[in-house]
């Protein structure tokens, strides 16, 4: 496996990465920012040994706290005094995405804390009566609330999919919580408003999804075949990951959470528009609006056979204005970076910890 590192702090030397369709989309966002061939250095006591992918199938036996609207169930691993790290999952994925991350991370010293997201697992709501709410303001929302439950200060969060928007939006709007960030695909902060912005048919037939999700035949379908929705999303989002039926099995588990149907369908309805947030969350989502800037050091990712729509690096990168770094994993990576490189997505937690 190779990695590309990009340092975005001096910038004497310029370098392109390949573009995307989305990019049209996201070049709203501010102007092209290059970087140049730079990268933390680790030693020897930060530097991640090798890891055999899929090593590791458990994540132990998970907790569970109360913490805001939820009753999160996660994973603990590492020190119980160690620096913590948060790590968040995607869609449709869960936490074994970080099941061989984690114990690398722990035997560096870290507390390792993986929450199931709302609607993923054994989380449960606290109340019935409390909307399936999927907007981004929302999940950002628990995890601020999972660290206070847990008296978690700060902590250097990590993250891929929806868990690299919602970490993304933790580090922007409540940056003396975050230490440092990881995020696979970068600047994923968006709004309604973005939303309605349309893209070139190529990338339009990308979402092809999140318009099958805005009709009732769509919220049925994946009602009634939500594993197998999930197995094709994970092979088009990772088409040279030859995940076998029992890595797979493993997080679909997790999707057989009572909300997640509601939550899933609720998050890309809410992106186009299709229906209305909680007031409660409007002042967040009129800050992430603005697409504001993430200061804490930064080091994004992508997977060179990334199949999931996201945006090129040179969209984005000047919306990280701390240290930052960017690192292309080669050899065939996918869209679920961490399981599918966990030496790579471990050794960017500990090098953006010590940026």
């Amino acid at each position: 496996m190779k990695m590309t590192l990009l340092n975005q702090q001096t910038r004497p030397q310029r370098r392109i990465l390949a573009p995307s369709l989305l990019a049209l989309a996201l070049l709203q966002f501010g102007a092209l920012t290059h970087g140049s061939n730079q990268a933390t250095a680790a030693t020897p006591e930060t530097t991640v040994g090798p890891i055999t992918v899929g090593s590791h199938t458990s994540l132990g036996e998970l907790k569970h706290i109360k913490a805001g609207l939820l009753d999160v169930s996660y994973a603990e691993v590492g020190p119980a005094e160690g620096p913590v790290v948060i790590l968040l999952h995607g869609w449709p994925y869960d936490i074994h995405s970080y099941a061989d991350v984690a114990p690398a991370l722990a035997e560096k010293g870290y507390r390792v804390l993986i929450p199931e997201a709302r609607g993923y697992g054994k989380t449960r709501f606290l109340s019935d009566k409390t909307l399936r709410n999927g907007q981004p303001a929302a999940l950002a929302t628990d995890v601020i609330d999972f660290m206070d439950a847990l008296k978690v200060k700060r902590a250097v969060l990590g993250g891929y999919d929806w868990g690299a928007r919602t970490a993304d939006i933790v580090a922007a709007l409540w940056p003396e919580r975050v230490k440092a960030l990881v995020a696979v695909s970068g600047y994923l902060i968006g709004s309604q408003e973005a939303g309605k912005v349309p893209l070139p048919p190529a990338a339009e037939l990308q979402w092809w999804y999140q318009f099958y999700f805005a009709t009732e035949r769509g919220r049925a379908g994946y009602q009634k075949n939500t594993h197998d929705f999930a197995k094709l999303i994970w092979k088009l989002a990772s088409p040279k990951w030859a995940f076998d039926d029992a890595t797979f099995e493993r997080s679909a588990a997790a999707l057989d959470n009572p909300d997640h149907v509601a939550i899933t369908i609720f998050n890309y309805r809410w992106r186009q528009g299709l229906v209305k947030g909680e007031a409660k969350y409007d002042p967040i989502e009129k800050k992430l609006a603005t697409f504001p800037s993430i200061k804490v050091p930064t080091i994004t990712m992508e997977g060179d056979a990334n199949g999931a729509p996201h945006p090129p690096a040179e969209a984005y990168a000047k919306r990280y204005t701390g240290k930052y770094e960017y690192r292309l994993i080669t050899d065939g990576v996918g869209h679920n970076l961490p399981q599918e490189a966990p030496q790579a997505f471990a050794q960017a937690v500990i090098d953006a910890d010590h940026l």
